[in-house]
């Protein structure tokens, strides 16, 4: 009992601590790729951290899978590096009967995936999906960033904007660049607001300015004071929403019949399945060699996931090239891995060595 409450105890930590680091590792390298967009102003400030939050919950099932795995295989190490698997081995417990109090611990974690492969992920993709489509129809002040010159896309106007208030509305030292008409215009404010008006439209009002207008390369330049002066911006139209394959509801691809419906439902259930064979997977990895060093059955088993997420990634590119037919799916890699699993576990609760190398080279 002692054991058992021990063994659960630092799986815990050991996933928690997994998951921590892996969530930190895909936020770094996400937050490089969207302040990349932002500073070209392909993406507003504001809209970051939901698209880094949406991103985050699509990778979580990837993420939790292989937290739990490390754990498994990082505990279970530390127990042959300490010779506390030689107690419970010589205490009359088998290696099988580890399986067990592992199980209870991590399934709660592989219907967590479950859940976030069937449910959880299609909806952050479908929401994510929404809102770049309405990031797409915002003004084109909402996508100005503070300190930067940003250019519309019909490339006649050029805005720099130096501040904004904690709302987004109010603006101070606002400078825009216009052309119209083969006339360059300059427009600069100390400040301005966004002004809806009463049919949808929206302008920002500049206060207490200055218009610069004339043609360019002559000296036909005409300066105007204002106290207010409105421009208005422009605003793409919604386009209207396409459902993707992974973003549908998990309702809608079960009643489905079609080939990427079938395959999207197989590629969902994928998830859990992985999770808890490579779970078992890593009670054989685990064991480790003095001679041959604490990292190398780390690396091996971290080999083994990769390959495994590889394998079921080729498979659907397979199925969806009908090289292979849905009916089989991803069962053969699944099989192969459950095989290679009993393989292991009964190899090593028989203390042998997996492969006998020796034997190879030995000649009559």
């Amino acid at each position: 009992m002692l054991f058992k409450t021990s063994l659960k105890k630092e799986l815990l930590i050991n996933s928690i601590t997994a998951l921590l680091i892996l969530i930190s590792i895909v936020l770094a390298q996400r937050v490089t790729v969207y302040l990349k967009f932002a500073a070209k102003g392909s993406i507003p400030n504001d809209a970051i951290k939901t698209i880094l939050g949406l991103n985050l919950i699509k990778y979580s099932p990837l993420l939790l899978s292989l937290s739990i795995f490390l754990a498994v295989l990082l505990t279970l190490s530390r127990w042959y590096r300490d010779q506390e698997m030689i107690i419970w081995l010589s205490s009359g417990l088998s290696l099988a009967k580890i399986i067990k109090p592992i199980t209870s611990f991590v399934m709660p974690a592989v219907f967590l995936v479950a859940f976030l492969s069937l449910f959880l992920n299609p909806w952050a993709v479908r929401t994510a999906d929404q809102f770049k489509s309405q990031l797409k129809s915002r003004d084109e002040l909402s996508t100005i960033n503070p300190g930067t010159f940003k250019e519309s896309k019909n490339s006649e106007r050029v805005f720099y904007v130096e501040s904004f208030d904690s709302l987004g509305s109010a603006v101070k030292n606002i400078f825009i660049q216009t052309k119209q008409n083969n006339k360059l215009g300059i427009v600069i404010a100390n400040n301005g607001r966004r002004e809806i008006s009463s049919k949808g439209d929206t302008y920002i009002i500049m206060e207490k300015g200055r218009r610069y207008e004339g043609v360019p390369n002559t000296k036909e330049f005409s300066t105007t004071e204002f106290d207010k002066y409105g421009i208005l911006t422009t605003q793409e139209p919604i386009e209207s929403f396409e459902e993707s394959i992974d973003s549908k509801k998990l309702y809608d691809v079960i009643k489905s019949n079609t080939l990427q419906d079938r395959l999207e439902f197989q590629w969902r259930i994928a998830s859990p399945i992985a999770s808890i064979l490579l779970v078992f997977l890593a009670i054989p990895l685990s064991f480790t060699n003095p001679r041959a060093g604490r990292s190398l059955n780390i690396i091996f088993a971290v080999l083994i996931f990769i390959i495994y997420n590889n394998l079921l990634a080729i498979m659907n590119t397979l199925i969806t090239l009908k090289k292979v037919n849905i009916a089989v799916g991803f069962w053969p890699i699944h099989i192969i891995f459950l095989l290679l699993t009993i393989y292991l576990t009964y190899k090593r609760s028989m203390n042998q060595p997996i492969f006998k190398l020796g034997s190879m080279f030995n000649t009559k």
